[in-house]
């Protein structure tokens, strides 16, 4: 049921993260701000913002070392009106570096926003918005334009190539209208944005979004205010976004395509006449000239299953998933991109397993993770070669490799020369050997997988549950900093809470692999069963 629209309406003030939101979120936000106030907190974004602003107050912290005299600090007291009052002085006193800079709000254009850092531009006049954010900002490579965190000498960068965050060059762009308001903004038409690591700004050029910022703000206060409407669509964003009950509700009572084929493939349909999941299922003759993501075919099955109540399919007759005589189960906790923590492992020889971790608990990055890694490694080689000596086969198992193939040939890279840690050619022979067995793979090769094909979606239909409610990748990070003390003491609870999660985590691939090989067949309907 839609919500009662709020009649006395506060005047529509965005930040710059609408431009890149749902637009029909953006549409509730406005429109009914109590149910918004009183909706209650997803866990993940919570975390995220306390990770966020653990890194912008270290960024913060190491700038104001290394010059403590040369900022002007924005405190977090205060109203916002005061405190862009005040960031408005330091401009026009000629601050040269201002932090947790407030711009007054735009009643007229809709527009708020803050800014990390101000630098003054002491060649052009102005001031350059630098914003800090918890996610990588370039990759190896080359091509991006980077200046050191201590003055802004922009230069092209032959180690880093820019990695694309529209989500950071609309806040950007947001904060360089707002400063142009007052006078204020750099006519270089630039911004920067520091990342994960902490250790350059990227410089943006911001003249080249402009014209899709200006429409981006247009539309999503069109929509804020009541003027452009807008309909509810299954897409990425929905997973932890408060109104999703509401939304998910009204999908499902008519029916959504976007149930079964979310984001851009629903809007390829729609345009096509298809909007319901009905319509996909009964889908016949070619398939559309262009489909994103994924086999069209799997699209019109996943219709179907859903419409026979089915949670996966199979695409064969037979099921198969590798096998051998010694089998080894491992998942990677890592915390962030600070380091590999945990790598658990369950091993499983004739009739008996037995769980075994590797971790450490002193905070990532530390040199303990090398001393971690290499038991961990250590451990592995042995069951292999043991299985070797005995003349069985071994094979081990993880589901969905790219984290735990990063992390490997990262542990090897980052500690090589530490004790114990192998070459990082060695752990390549490894992870591209028929010993190393993704079997989020071997689900998506033999099963069309209609509520996705996550561990936590997958495991239970092969009949393996989690011990703690809570249990998920998200949920986890809150629990790490609980239990190595970022922000207290150590809470040894719940790094027993970790351990019983990892183990759960590899016993889940266990009983999947173990289910695939025996019951899968006679439990999943086919594709042509349906």
């Amino acid at each position: 049921m839609e919500p009662t629209r709020d009649v006395r309406r506060t005047p529509v003030s965005l930040e710059a993260s609408a431009l890149t939101r749902c637009r029909h979120r953006v549409y509730l936000d406005a429109s009914f701000p109590h149910e918004l106030a009183g909706a209650a907190e997803n866990a993940g974004a919570r975390q995220r913002q306390e990770a966020a602003a653990a890194h912008r107050e270290a960024i913060r912290q190491h700038l104001f070392e290394a010059d403590p005299e040369g900022w002007v600090l924005i405190g977090p007291d205060g109203s916002t009106s005061q405190r862009a009052e005040q960031t408005l002085e330091a401009c026009r006193a000629g601050a040269d570096r201002i932090w947790g800079a407030v711009l007054p709000v735009e009643v007229d254009t809709g527009r708020r926003g803050r800014s990390e850092i101000l630098l003054r531009d002491t060649v052009r006049g102005g001031y350059i918005p630098v914003i800090v954010v918890n996610h990588k900002v370039t990759d190896p490579g080359q091509g991006a334009t980077t200046t050191g965190l201590f003055e802004w000498k922009p230069v092209v960068d032959q180690t880093r190539k820019v990695r694309s965050q529209v989500r950071d060059q609309m806040r950007l762009a947001h904060l360089y209208r707002m400063l142009e308001r007052h006078g204020l903004a750099s006519p270089g038409q630039v911004g920067g944005a520091i990342g994960y690591g902490g250790d350059c700004i990227l410089v943006h050029d911001l003249s080249t979004v402009l014209d899709e910022y200006d429409a981006r703000l247009t539309d999503r206060v069109e929509i804020a205010r009541g003027r452009t409407p807008t309909k509810p669509s299954q897409i990425g964003e929905c997973r932890t976004c408060p109104w999703w009950d509401r939304c998910r509700a009204e999908l499902t009572r008519e029916r959504d395509v976007s149930l079964v084929a979310s984001g851009q493939r629903a809007e390829v349909l729609r345009e096509l006449g298809v909007h319901t999941i009905d319509g996909l299922a009964g889908w016949e003759g070619e398939p559309p000239e262009i489909w994103p993501q994924g086999p069209f075919e799997d699209a019109v099955v996943i219709a179907k299953a859903w419409l026979a109540g089915a949670p996966l399919v199979r695409r064969y007759r037979h099921v198969h998933v590798h096998r051998a005589d010694i089998e080894v189960d491992v998942d990677m906790e890592s915390f962030h991109e600070h380091g590999a923590y945990l790598w658990g492992t369950l091993l499983n020889s004739g009739s008996q397993s037995e769980y075994r971790p590797f971790a450490t608990w002193v905070p990532v990055p530390t040199d303990d993770e090398a001393r971690s890694f290499a038991e961990f490694w250590a451990w592995l080689s042995d069951q292999r070669r043991t299985a070797e000596r005995r003349g069985k086969t071994f094979a081990a198992y993880c589901y969905s490799r790219s984290a735990e193939d990063k992390w490997l040939l990262s542990s090897a890279r980052r500690f090589r020369g530490f004790p114990g840690v192998p070459p990082e050619a060695e752990i390549k022979a490894f992870i591209g050997s028929s010993e190393w067995v993704d079997i989020y793979q071997a689900v998506t090769d033999q099963f069309v997988c209609p509520n996705g094909k996550g561990l936590k979606k997958v495991a239970p239909i092969a009949g393996h549950h989690w011990r703690d409610d809570e249990a998920g990748g998200e949920a986890s990070m809150s629990w790490y900093r609980e239990a190595v003390g970022l922000d207290g003491e150590p809470d040894p609870s719940q790094r027993a809470r970790l351990l019983e999660y990892n183990e759960d985590d590899v016993v889940a691939t266990k009983i999947l692999r173990e289910w695939m090989s025996d019951r899968a067949v006679l439990e999943i309907p086919h594709i042509d069963d349906l």
